[in-house]
Order: structure tokens, then C-alpha cells, then sequence
């Protein structure tokens, strides 16, 4: 197991992603907290991988009171994973000042709290031949936009700036920071999407959009959160000692093509 023994968080971990990475990690033998507003995330039922703390990411004490909790009981951290995010579905026209600083209060700022606090624990997890490992959450939206998606956009792009800075700020003393792109993943976010009646719905047929977003990519279909927790798992490893600074895009291939080949 190439995570025994190792102590990771993951926000976000109620959710479609976060629940995936939780139930991963967990199998390769991490202890887990799963760290979400509520034990339901963005599904109906509780979640099962890992021990649930609440957290609101948006709130520094809330983070601080997360990270005592852990130090008590486990005395480091070598894996934080933030996976927590919301995605506003408008222009920047029709995006009120409010949802605009609810978008970055979660995306942005939730993974400057979570990473700043986490950093004396993580230091307390690295020898001289094992690292910590920050694990952010950009997209692929932070290189290229889907339109609509104005606030999303402009805040995953602020994720990958800030996960370039802490790679170097904090590389030498052995954290890691790696930021995952994922692009179009069959998550409960991406079902509200097709439901949507921004730039996913816009009143069309649930089954014709899905299968639309499908033939854009090249492999002809999207991810699954089993995908993002795959490469998690590389990345929280110590077989990836030598990757940090880079933002790791999952997409099926779809940016890297000529877009009017979709036609």
C-alpha cells in the first residue's frame, strides 16, 4: 500500500471527487478525514471514506479549529488535498458582487486557509527522504473557458497561480504543492450542469447534451471521479518525490485538440 501510515485531509470529501479520493486513499492505507460542510456533500446520503470532520472552508477559524483537532490526535499531516469547490453558471454581466466573492471565498481563498494552516503539520511529516503533499484543485477552465462560467474561470486560474507560488515558496522544505485540472467529470456538479439553464442546460435534452460533450472529446467520453482519484494517489505517493510546481490536466484530451475538429 503505497499510503500506510500516511495522515491526509481532503475537503470537499462528502462530494462527487472528494468521496472518490477519500474511499482511495483509504484503500492504500491512509488514515483519512474527510472534511466537508456536512456528512451529505453533494449526495443524499452520508458519505463512508474516511473520518468526517466539518469544515467550511471559507472560515479561518473553522479551518484552525480542523487542524488543532488533527495535530491532537495524529501530531502531522502528509497529505491535503483541496477539493472543496463551487461553480457559479453565468457571465460576469449577470454575476451579482456576492456570488462573485462566494465563488473565490471557496475556490480561492478556502485553499489559502486550508494550505496556510496545514503547513506546520505537514512540516512535521518531512524527513530527509520523504515529503508532504499539497494536492489543489485548478481545471481546466483556469486555461481555457467554457462560456458562462465568468466567477469559475477567473478563480480556478487564481488556484493555479497560487499553487505555482507555494511550490516554490515551500519546495524547500519538503512540500510538495501539484495543482489537478480535471476537465468535464461525471460528478453531481456536472449533472446540475446539464440541468442547468446557463451554459450547460439552456433547455436542450439531458441525454442529447451528455452525449454531445462526449463526442467533443477525443476519447469520446468523460471522466470518472475514480479518474481524479488515480492520479490523487500518484501525486499524494512518494513515487512522485520530484513532481511539484505543475498543473496536472485530466480531460480526455480535450484541450489539447484544434477545437473546430469537434465539427
Amino acid at each position: 500500500m503505497k499510503l500506510r501510515k500516511k495522515v491526509a485531509v481532503v475537503t470537499g470529501g462528502c462530494g462527487g471527487i472528494g468521496r472518490a479520493i477519500c474511499e482511495r486513499l483509504m484503500s492504500e492505507g491512509a488514515r483519512v478525514y474527510a472534511a466537508d460542510l456536512s456528512q451529505q456533500g453533494s449526495f443524499t446520503d452520508a458519505a463512508t471514506g474516511g473520518t468526517y470532520m466539518q469544515l467550511d472552508v471559507t472560515s479561518e477559524e473553522s479551518v484552525i479549529a480542523m487542524m488543532d483537532e488533527i495535530k491532537s490526535i495524529d501530531g502531522k499531516l502528509d497529505i491535503l488535498i483541496n477539493a472543496a469547490g463551487i461553480e457559479i453558471e453565468k457571465t460576469i454581466e449577470e454575476t451579482t458582487l456576492g456570488e462573485w466573492n462566494r465563488s473565490f471565498a471557496v475556490n480561492v481563498t478556502g485553499t489559502f486557509l486550508t494550505c496556510k494552516y496545514a503547513l506546520p503539520l505537514l512540516r512535521n511529516a518531512v524527513t530527509d527522504t520523504i515529503s508532504a503533499s499539497i494536492i489543489n484543485f485548478g481545471s481546466y477552465d483556469g486555461f481555457i473557458a467554457d462560456p458562462g462560467l465568468a466567477a469559475y474561470c477567473a478563480s480556478k486560474g487564481a488556484v493555479h497561480a497560487l499553487t505555482k507560488a507555494m511550490a516554490c515558496d515551500h519546495g524547500p522544505e519538503g512540500i510538495r504543492v501539484n495543482a489537478i485540472c480535471p476537465g468535464y467529470i461525471d460528478t453531481p456538479m456536472l449533472q446540475s450542469f446539464f440541468n442547468g439553464e446557463g451554459s450547460g442546460g439552456d433547455g436542450g435534452d439531458i441525454e442529447s447534451l451528455q452525449q454531445a460533450v462526449r463526442d467533443v472529446h477525443p476519447m469520446r467520453t468523460y471522466g470518472t471521479p475514480e479518474d481524479v482519484a488515480n492520479l490523487v494517489n500518484w501525486l499524494a505517493s512518494d513515487e512522485a518525490r520530484y513532481a511539484s510546481g505543475q498543473l496536472w490536466v485530466l480531460d480526455g484530451g480535450l484541450s489539447a485538440q484544434v477545437q473546430q475538429m469537434k465539427l
